[in-house]
């Protein structure tokens, strides 16, 4: 998991709840046009989820996670025919996770479109129920501090459902790739020194692979060129440096792997649009 904190930890997810009421038969909530990921718990009642046309009832304990960008719409009105409306009232805890980092991660690609953790499944991780209780309590609270609570809360769930996800088979081969011994481990050489003049040739030595099975495994799992990957991991690290330090930029040119500030200002313009003086004062 060092991995991905490292990558939550570099895009800055924020989590929040935007809405934690009961609501009565009929009633619809549509959500489109987002530029954010979203769940929603079903804390009392039921509804109908509807994603794309693939329809599910959703029941008291039941949480949907919807992946960034996708449009939703959950009711009480049935979408199909052959299914009835729902009469009884619903109690629905929703938020979201929004990334305010602009490179380019693997992390859109963990979830699918659509995770669904049904109230059984909550028995085996009794810990995130009652992260989601006294989210829902401290949401409904209003108290002193109950937003920077809430907020954490959120984020912390947000972990949790990936870690969720590791234990599911899923589509993405990203989380292949962290679950892979040798690729995980490359990974982690990566993260842990970006800077460092990393070849196909070295970091296979350090994992035990050949050079050949290595960049082609890498590119498979990850979905990307080893080089691909570490530039953007390095751009990342970068945008951090520059926001959050009074460091020179040919100083983090250094940080990040680059011999000079002029190809550290190249690659930066060229990942991000602008420069990294342009960066730092927007």
């Amino acid at each position: 998991m060092e991995v991905m904190s490292d990558i939550l930890r570099a895009i800055r997810v924020v989590g929040s709840v935007y809405f934690c009421s009961q609501v009565e038969a009929p009633w619809t909530k549509t959500f489109q046009d987002l530029d954010y990921a979203s769940f929603h718990m079903i804390r009392r009642g039921a509804c109908w989820a509807n994603v794309d046309g693939q329809i599910e009832k959703l029941e008291a304990g039941d949480l949907i996670f919807l992946g960034p960008g996708q449009n939703h719409v959950l009711s009480s009105l049935s979408p199909e025919k052959r299914k009835p409306d729902l009469d009884d009232s619903t109690l629905l805890l929703c938020g979201s996770f929004s990334f305010s980092r602009t490179a380019t991660t693997p992390l859109m690609d963990v979830f699918p479109r659509m995770t669904i953790v049904r109230d059984k499944d909550f028995l085996d991780h009794p810990w995130l129920r009652s992260t989601f209780d006294q989210l829902s309590a401290e949401y409904m609270s209003q108290g002193p501090g109950s937003e920077l609570i809430v907020n954490k809360l959120t984020e912390i769930i947000l972990v949790e459902l990936i870690r969720i996800n590791f234990g599911r088979k899923q589509s993405s081969s990203f989380l292949d790739a962290l679950n892979d011994k040798r690729i995980s481990r490359a990974l982690q050489l990566l993260h842990d020194n970006p800077e460092q003049s990393w070849t196909l040739a070295a970091v296979a030595s350090q994992i035990g692979m050949s050079r050949a099975a290595f960049a082609s495994r890498f590119s498979s799992l990850v979905g990307q060129p080893m080089f691909g990957y570490l530039t953007n991991l390095r751009m990342q690290k970068a945008q951090e440096l520059l926001r959050e330090s009074l460091l020179p930029v040919y100083e983090i040119a250094e940080q990040v792997g680059y011999d000079s500030e002029r190809a550290f200002t190249l690659a930066f313009k060229k990942h991000i649009g602008i420069t990294p003086r342009q960066f730092r004062t927007q």
